[in-house]
Formats: structure tokens, sequence, C-alpha cells
């Protein structure tokens, strides 16, 4: 099974490093169905896979020149703080709402993946638009942190449309936002406050390091080898077909939800039923909040006035 689990690893560390992020959301799944991981075991190493291949597929897109660090710094410090409370939160959460909710989040991600983008073009302010990042980064921090997946798929076009960045850009920068997320939401889950100690292990946390560490090398593997494709592939079309397998596997998780749920509604626990449902209800809410919250004209974070000129002649062009 180790074997099988580092295969799929390298699939998932592929779209982590092609796409900059929705690959890392096929973690949790793998850990919970293939593994035999419990639900908040599985988030919590899910997202310390995430992190550390976020790490080291920043490495390679650095390299490229493809990071803009102060953007993500600045995004990636409001998404730890979200992610954080979110882990604390989820810890405490039934493990029924956390997989209904991380469908929810699946079935979104597939949704964005295949849908068509529209051409992002943007002009230069003499500011970043803060307030709207820190938000930004704060809310999908958070459900970074509840349900154990990076995110990248809000990042990105986050970063594309509030940086002004080219898609490259913004998938490079999205791995330093995950990273920072994803170690925050990891800790979230893992520490305790209180006990007799100022800080500890949460003892309701059990994560097998060696399935964990065997899928974070074969993750960080296929992130690496992902990365060196950015810009030879096509994106629209891998991201497409990469959005439909993960939306079979949404409709896979809320069908296993559905039957535990149908099986404890016959005998008479309802309560189950009502986690399930609040759960969706609430993933979904935060959603439209991201989607539906009124964005301003992009901002290029441009540290080479040279790069802002051209980047300003470009949009003048079009």
């Amino acid at each position: 099974m180790l074997a099988v689990a580092g295969a799929l690893a390298i699939f998932i560390g592929l779209a982590v490093g092609i796409l900059g992020g929705g690959g890392s959301i096929l973690t949790t799944p793998l850990l919970v169905y293939v593994m035999g991981f419990d639900t908040k075991d599985a988030i919590a190493a899910s997202l310390f896979v995430v992190a550390v291949t976020s790490a080291f597929g920043l490495i390679a897109h650095a390299r490229g020149h493809r990071v803009r660090w102060r953007t993500g710094l600045i995004f990636g410090g409001a998404g730890m703080v979200g992610a954080f409370i979110g882990g604390q939160v989820g810890v405490h959460l039934p493990s029924a709402v956390l997989m209904a909710a991380f469908a929810v989040m699946m079935g979104v991600t597939a949704i964005a993946m295949i849908r068509v983008r529209k051409k992002i073009t943007g002009s230069i302010h003499k500011g970043l638009p803060l307030f709207r990042i820190l938000l930004d980064g704060a809310v999908v921090g958070f459900v970074t942190g509840l349900v154990g997946a990076g995110g990248g798929f809000l990042v990105v076009p986050a970063l594309a449309i509030l940086g002004g960045m080219p898609m490259p850009m913004a998938v490079g920068t999205s791995l330093l936002v995950v990273m920072m997320k994803s170690t925050a939401g990891f800790l979230g889950y893992a520490v305790k406050f209180g006990n007799g100690t100022f800080v500890s292990w949460n003892p309701a946390i059990h994560i097998n390091w060696l399935v964990t560490i065997v899928i974070a090398i074969g993750a960080v593997a296929g992130a690496l080898v992902g990365s060196s494709f950015v810009g030879r592939v096509h994106p629209d079309r891998l991201r497409k077909a990469f959005g439909w397998f993960v939306l079979v596997m949404a409709f896979f998780i809320i069908s296993q939800e559905l039957g535990a749920t149908i099986v404890d509604f016959a005998g008479d626990s309802p309560v189950h039923t009502i986690e399930v449902i609040a759960g969706i209800l609430l993933m979904i809410a935060l959603i439209i909040f991201l989607v539906r919250w009124p964005t301003k004209e992009p901002f290029a974070d441009f540290d080479d006035p040279a790069e802002a000129a051209e980047f300003e002649i470009k949009n003048d062009r079009g």
C-alpha cells in the first residue's frame, strides 16, 4: 500500500507543480480512503504534506524568477492567522462536518478548474489593496486550516487579479502562500494549549509518520518535475481534465458521507444528518462570500521600475 500511496502522491505533486494548487486537495481523500486514516488525522497529515510539497515547488519557481515575495508574504501572513484558527476549530468539529465541507470544497475547486477563465488585465497603483488582500488571505486561510486543502485554486486567481500578475508568476507566488497557510493549519490541528504546559501536542491527533513522509516524498518529486513543465504544457486543457477528475472524487466523498448519514438516520440518530447539512451550508456560504466580494482594479506589484513600465506599455496597447 505504501507503493500505491507513493505513486498517487507523485500524481498529486505533478498537479501542484504545474497548476500551483488544486492537486493538494486529493491528499486528504488519499489518506482517508486509501490509507485508512481518521478524518482529523488525515487533514493534519495532509496539511503537513502540502506545506512540504509547496516549499520544494517554491524553490523551483523561485529559481525561475516566478515569485513575487512581497505580495506573497503579505497574503500568506494573513492566511497563517486564518489557517491556525481554522485548525483549532476543525479539531473540535465532528468528522462528518469536516468531510462534508471538504467535499463541497472539492466540488468548487473542480468547477473553478473546468470553467473558462477570462483574460485578466490590470493597471498599476501606488499601493497594494491591503484590506482586500488581508481579508481574502484570512478567509481562504481559515478554509485551508479547517478542511486541510491548500486553497491554491483560490490563491492563484486572487494573486492574478489583486497583484496584476501573469499566470506563471501567480502560480509560483501561490506556492509561497500555500506553504505558509498549510504550516499554520497543521500547527492549528497538532498543538494544544493548557494542561499544565503552555503548548503541547494535541493527543486527539495521531499521525502515521511513515506513511505521511512517503507521501510527502512522492508529492515533492512530482512537484519538482511538474514545475519544470510550466509554460511547456497547455495549462487550460490540463486544468479542465484535472477538474473533472476532482469533481468525480467530490461526488464519491458526498456519496460516502450520505451513505453514513442514511445509516445513522435509520438508527434514530438524525444528529449526523444535521451535521452534514450544516457543514455543506457553511462551506457554500464561505465560497459565495469569496466569489461575490467586489474586486477593485488589479494591482501590479513590481519591484523593478523597468518591468513596471513594460507592463504599463503592454496594457496601453491592449
